[in-house]
């Protein structure tokens, strides 16, 4: 069943408690050049260079509204999702323009949310209407498929894998992160069942709150790392017991954070949708404390969703969910749509 009015009321709502944000996004800033308005961060850590703001590559089509991204470290190749009708874009290395790689509708995919690329290549792709898919870079083919059960209402968003091969995936409604196995994928379906239920920890929101959003493992798996972007906090869960606990962040908050990543340094990187805004925080060893170190903030961004970290850049979606798509009110007419070269992130 298609659940995308339960996006555009959580979105709204975002919307309103940000209007003088959004006001920013008003400023007129190309989508195919490097930002001409000037980043903003924190006066602490600002370093002498300024952040640059460019374009990485161009999505074709008119209403594409992209949300999520997932860089293949192997080949280069990077995939877009559309939230608007689910198309998953394909950009190789080196591309100026993205290509059509799995067309709307495929598979009945009524939307894109979350993408990742495992070890082996494979494509994960999420729907918040339904659940998560998952497909052969080579020929499209989809190799797994795995279902929400349930009537009550539920918004499957973001995912991670860790390095066992276990994928996790939030829902913002239902505030839970399901789990899909090595056994369960090879089995090739089977229902999306909860592994960990983070109700009781959340800051207590009205019912039908988008919560739980953005996740990340560390590289040697023994965590996971998942925000509430309403309240702002960073939750942790510990794979080895099952315990969930509130990470210690110094600096900020984490409110509008929406996609997240972490690089194998510890460097914690999040993307705030509605306020234009990209963080860079420093993770303890342990993954219990985050301490803030980078703000960059810039209207050129465009409402990100998320972004992946590849040497040298910062991969970021520019959404434009302010113009015409999901957040209302909207605020003009999309540009071409594009993902965002960020340096200095």
């Amino acid at each position: 069943m298609r659940r995308l009015p339960m996006k555009l009321s959580a979105l709204t709502t975002l919307a309103l408690t940000t209007t003088v944000t959004l006001t920013l996004t008003l400023t007129t800033t190309s989508a195919q050049a490097t930002s001409t308005a000037p980043a903003t961060t924190t006066p602490a850590t600002a370093p002498t260079t300024a952040p640059r703001v460019s374009t990485a590559f161009t999505i074709p089509g008119e209403k594409v509204y992209p949300e999520g991204i997932a860089a293949d470290p192997r080949t280069g190749t990077v995939y877009v999702g559309s939230y608007a009708d689910g198309t998953i874009y394909r950009a190789r290395p080196g591309a100026r323009t993205a290509e059509v790689f799995l067309p709307a509708g495929t598979d009945g995919r009524d939307t894109a949310n979350g993408l990742r690329v495992d070890a082996l290549g494979r494509l994960w792709v999420t729907d918040s209407t339904t659940g998560v898919a998952v497909y052969d870079p080579r020929t499209g083919t989809r190799l797994a498929h795995f279902e929400v059960g349930g009537g009550d209402p539920f918004f499957v968003n973001d995912l991670t894998i860790t390095p066992d091969g276990t994928a996790y995936l939030t829902d913002s409604i239902r505030a839970v992160v399901y789990r899909v196995t090595p056994a369960q994928l090879a089995a090739g379906s089977g229902p999306l069942l909860p592994a960990f239920d983070l109700r009781g920890h959340l800051t207590p929101q009205p019912a039908g709150t988008f919560t739980l959003n953005g996740i990340t493992t560390d590289r040697a798996g023994r965590y996971l790392l998942t925000v509430d972007m309403t309240a702002g906090d960073l939750h942790r869960i510990d794979l080895r017991t099952g315990a969930i606990s509130r990470v210690a962040l110094t600096g900020a908050d984490l409110k509008h954070a929406d996609g997240l990543d972490l690089s194998a340094d510890g460097s914690l990187r999040a993307a705030h949708n509605t306020t234009n805004t990209l963080t860079r925080w420093r993770l303890s060893p342990d993954g219990t404390r985050a301490r803030l170190t980078r703000t960059i903030t810039d209207p050129g961004l465009q409402i990100p969703t998320t972004l992946a970290h590849t040497p040298g850049r910062t991969l970021v979606v520019r959404s434009q969910f302010d113009k015409g798509g999901p957040m209302t009110p909207s605020t003009g007419t999309p540009t071409t749509f594009t993902i965002a070269s960020v340096r200095g992130l």
